[in-house]
């Protein structure tokens, strides 16, 4: 796997696919530069060795040019972050950029213009993808959000660079990271999956069965497990037509030894709604016109025991209706759970968009080993999908 370990960058242009895909409010104000801070140490370690660094990005959805679109309104807060001047682009191709490129010096960064306002990087369009790459000397895929597309930018255009193509920092960590938990990760392994439909986790149960030793269930998937055995699940979220499958996952845990944990009781409210009436009932007898929104203190206390005998965990998706305050108990007490196992010597990740969400909500952030910054990506990882950004630069 090269990495950018491999190169020194001395005068030479770093093109770098970074993910500056960031929130932005009503005045065009970064609120959260997650993403940017996740870039700064693979492009200060190319100016460190005395190169210069193209950026680009994607922002949005545009159809075409479109002015809420432009990175030019992340100029400031790159330059913030990174503590260096950023030029900028008004184009990612064409006259524009290449004069832009072309007049770049040692220590020097370029951001171009968002990629997405032409309709060929989506489409992984090839003479694209070449205009691109004349624009730099080595060519660096940071941007693991994006790297299960084949677009132009993150995926065609490495093939344009044959022995001039690495990993950044970021994306190494990723890897690194996901590997730690399918393959090489200490047993035993435990895989949280929570979020409110099996439909959606049911290619990445399937893969991880054979990977860990442990599997909690929670969130709004469970009922599904419950009402297929049989339990009372009230007005609770339940997908019917996926019960025989949740009894077929049971199976297969059991036929390889994969221990399944789901929640023995729940917080069930009579209304889908943070001021409605609660009560703790197991979770198999949810009476009509309750459903479960969070876990129970049974089950917080069950699971808090097998996160500390675990030694590596994956954690994809919150246990509860988080976002209301009452029922993001569960959650939290998981979050704990798992700081305090990896504050004792456990691995842990967290990955997929709900759960990273949780994360920075309830500060754990720095308590847990990582944070995937790819929600698709990760999925697709866990999957046992093979990425096609990772796959172009492994070719």
């Amino acid at each position: 796997m090269k990495t950018l370990n491999n190169f020194n960058f001395s005068n030479k242009k770093a093109l770098i696919r970074v993910d500056f895909n960031v929130p932005l409010d009503d005045e065009f104000k970064v609120t959260d530069a997650t993403r940017i801070v996740s870039a700064k140490p693979t492009i200060i370690k190319v100016l460190e060795d005395g190169g210069s660094c193209i950026l680009m990005s994607h922002l949005g959805r545009p159809k075409g040019v479109e002015e809420k679109y432009s990175l030019k309104h992340i100029v400031n807060k790159i330059e913030d972050v990174l503590g260096v001047e950023v030029k900028f682009s008004e184009n990612c191709v064409g006259e524009t950029a290449q004069e832009a490129a072309a007049n770049l010096k040692p220590g020097e960064i370029l951001l171009l213009e968002n990629l997405r306002f032409h309709s060929e990087e989506t489409a992984g369009d090839k003479d694209f993808a070449e205009q691109l790459s004349k624009l730099g000397d080595i060519y660096v895929n940071d941007a693991f959000g994006t790297a299960h597309r084949a677009h132009a930018s993150t995926t065609i255009i490495a093939q344009f660079f044959p022995d001039h193509k690495c990993f950044g920092n970021l994306l190494a960590q990723e890897i690194e990271s996901i590997n730690k938990v399918m393959e090489t990760g200490e047993k035993p392994v435990l895989a949280v999956l929570g979020g409110a439909k099996v439909s959606s986790k049911i290619t990445i149960i399937e893969n991880i069965l054979d990977k860990v030793d442990h599997l909690i269930v929670g969130g709004g998937m469970t009922f599904t497990f419950v009402k297929a055995q049989g339990g009372n699940i009230g007005d609770s979220i339940c997908e019917d037509d996926k019960m025989e499958l949740a009894l077929e996952i049971l199976k297969q845990a059991e036929a390889k030894n994969v221990q399944i944990h789901l929640p023995v009781d729940v917080i069930a409210a009579n209304d889908f709604a943070n001021d409605a009436e609660t009560k703790t009932v197991d979770v198999d007898k949810i009476p009509e016109g309750w459903q479960g929104l969070d876990c129970g203190p049974k089950s917080k206390a069950i699971f808090h025991d097998v996160v500390m005998q675990c030694k590596t965990i994956l954690w994809n998706g919150p246990l509860g209706v988080f976002e209301m305050e009452n029922f993001a108990n569960g959650t939290i007490a998981l979050g704990n759970s798992i700081a305090e196992a990896t504050k004792n010597g456990a691995f842990s990740l967290v990955g997929g968009g709900d759960s990273v969400a949780a994360v920075k909500q309830f500060g754990f952030e720095n308590k847990v080993s990582y944070v995937s910054t790819g929600g698709g990506a990760m999925l697709e990882s866990l999957e046992g999908k093979t990425l096609p950004g990772i796959a172009a630069i492994l070719e």
